[in-house]
Protein backbone atom coordinates (compact mmCIF):
# COMPACT_ATOMS: atom_id res chain seq x y z
CA UNK A 1 0.00 0.00 0.00
CA UNK A 2 2.51 2.59 0.77
CA UNK A 3 4.59 2.17 -2.62
CA UNK A 4 1.60 2.79 -4.62
CA UNK A 5 1.06 5.79 -2.51
CA UNK A 6 4.54 6.61 -3.39
CA UNK A 7 3.99 5.54 -6.56
CA UNK A 8 1.06 8.15 -7.27
CA UNK A 9 3.18 10.89 -5.11
CA UNK A 10 5.65 10.85 -7.75
CA UNK A 11 3.72 10.80 -10.54
CA UNK A 12 2.01 14.08 -9.29
CA UNK A 13 5.02 15.71 -8.32
CA UNK A 14 5.61 15.11 -12.17
CA UNK A 15 2.90 15.67 -13.49
CA UNK A 16 2.95 19.67 -11.23
CA UNK A 17 6.59 20.04 -12.50
CA UNK A 18 5.60 19.45 -16.09
CA UNK A 19 3.17 22.00 -15.80
CA UNK A 20 4.73 24.46 -14.11
CA UNK A 21 7.86 24.12 -16.49
CA UNK A 22 5.13 24.58 -19.67
CA UNK A 23 3.89 27.72 -18.06
CA UNK A 24 7.29 29.34 -17.38
CA UNK A 25 7.75 28.69 -21.11
CA UNK A 26 4.80 30.13 -22.43
CA UNK A 27 5.63 33.19 -19.67
CA UNK A 28 8.79 33.56 -21.22
CA UNK A 29 7.68 33.69 -24.82
CA UNK A 30 5.29 36.61 -23.48
CA UNK A 31 7.33 38.60 -22.09
CA UNK A 32 9.87 38.29 -25.11
CA UNK A 33 7.06 39.11 -27.25
CA UNK A 34 5.68 42.20 -25.44
CA UNK A 35 9.41 43.17 -24.74
CA UNK A 36 9.59 43.45 -28.85
CA UNK A 37 6.49 45.08 -28.95
CA UNK A 38 7.95 47.83 -26.79
CA UNK A 39 11.15 48.03 -29.36
CA UNK A 40 8.93 48.76 -31.98
CA UNK A 41 6.71 51.31 -30.54
CA UNK A 42 9.54 53.42 -29.98
CA UNK A 43 12.24 54.50 -27.21
CA UNK A 44 10.11 57.88 -26.50
CA UNK A 45 6.58 56.08 -26.17
CA UNK A 46 8.36 53.22 -23.96
CA UNK A 47 9.64 55.97 -22.03
CA UNK A 48 6.59 57.75 -21.76
CA UNK A 49 5.09 54.50 -20.53
CA UNK A 50 7.53 54.30 -17.63
CA UNK A 51 6.78 57.68 -16.39
CA UNK A 52 3.34 57.21 -16.12
CA UNK A 53 3.09 53.94 -15.12
CA UNK A 54 0.82 52.94 -18.13
CA UNK A 55 1.01 51.31 -21.31
CA UNK A 56 -0.32 52.68 -24.31
CA UNK A 57 -2.83 49.78 -24.29
CA UNK A 58 -3.58 50.46 -20.47
CA UNK A 59 -4.83 54.33 -20.93
CA UNK A 60 -6.56 53.29 -24.04
CA UNK A 61 -8.32 50.69 -22.44
CA UNK A 62 -9.14 52.90 -19.28
CA UNK A 63 -10.37 55.47 -21.53
CA UNK A 64 -12.24 52.96 -23.82
CA UNK A 65 -10.85 54.61 -26.98
CA UNK A 66 -9.53 52.48 -30.38
CA UNK A 67 -6.94 54.75 -31.93
CA UNK A 68 -5.55 58.13 -30.84
CA UNK A 69 -9.10 61.06 -31.76
CA UNK A 70 -7.92 63.91 -29.61
CA UNK A 71 -11.99 64.66 -29.42
CA UNK A 72 -12.61 61.30 -28.17
CA UNK A 73 -9.61 61.07 -25.66
CA UNK A 74 -10.99 64.73 -24.78
CA UNK A 75 -14.83 63.27 -24.63
CA UNK A 76 -14.58 60.25 -22.39
CA UNK A 77 -12.28 61.76 -20.57
CA UNK A 78 -14.32 64.52 -19.39
CA UNK A 79 -17.04 61.66 -19.05
CA UNK A 80 -14.84 59.57 -17.29
CA UNK A 81 -13.78 62.36 -14.84
CA UNK A 82 -16.98 63.90 -14.29
CA UNK A 83 -18.94 60.22 -13.56
CA UNK A 84 -16.10 58.91 -10.92
CA UNK A 85 -15.67 62.65 -9.21
CA UNK A 86 -16.10 61.94 -5.10
CA UNK A 87 -19.06 64.67 -5.22
CA UNK A 88 -21.30 62.61 -6.71
CA UNK A 89 -20.30 58.63 -5.07
CA UNK A 90 -17.53 58.30 -7.14
CA UNK A 91 -13.64 56.27 -6.52
CA UNK A 92 -11.24 58.51 -6.31
CA UNK A 93 -9.09 55.97 -7.37
CA UNK A 94 -10.61 55.39 -10.66
CA UNK A 95 -10.91 58.88 -10.70
CA UNK A 96 -7.17 59.33 -10.62
CA UNK A 97 -6.31 56.30 -13.22
CA UNK A 98 -8.56 58.06 -15.66
CA UNK A 99 -6.47 61.52 -15.46
CA UNK A 100 -3.24 59.03 -15.92
CA UNK A 101 -4.94 57.21 -18.61
CA UNK A 102 -5.23 61.04 -20.01
CA UNK A 103 -1.78 62.15 -19.49
CA UNK A 104 -0.75 59.41 -21.04
CA UNK A 105 -2.66 59.50 -24.18
CA UNK A 106 -1.75 63.39 -24.40
CA UNK A 107 2.31 62.33 -24.25
CA UNK A 108 1.59 59.63 -26.83
CA UNK A 109 -0.43 62.27 -29.07
CA UNK A 110 2.35 65.08 -28.26
CA UNK A 111 5.40 61.98 -29.59
CA UNK A 112 3.08 61.50 -32.37
CA UNK A 113 2.99 65.05 -33.58
CA UNK A 114 6.72 66.08 -33.13
CA UNK A 115 7.49 62.38 -35.08
CA UNK A 116 5.57 63.76 -37.77
CA UNK A 117 7.34 67.03 -38.06
CA UNK A 118 10.36 65.51 -37.99
CA UNK A 119 9.51 63.26 -41.04
CA UNK A 120 8.02 66.39 -42.64
CA UNK A 121 11.60 68.43 -42.06
CA UNK A 122 13.31 65.23 -43.55
CA UNK A 123 14.60 65.80 -47.33
CA UNK A 124 13.09 64.02 -49.69
CA UNK A 125 15.35 62.20 -52.17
Amino acid sequence: MAKYLAQIIVMGAQVVGRAFARALRQEFAASRAAADARGRAGHQSAAASNLSGLSLQEAQQILNVSKLSPEEIQKNYEHLFKVNDKSVGGSFYLQSKVVRAWERLQEELRIQAQENREKEQMPKT
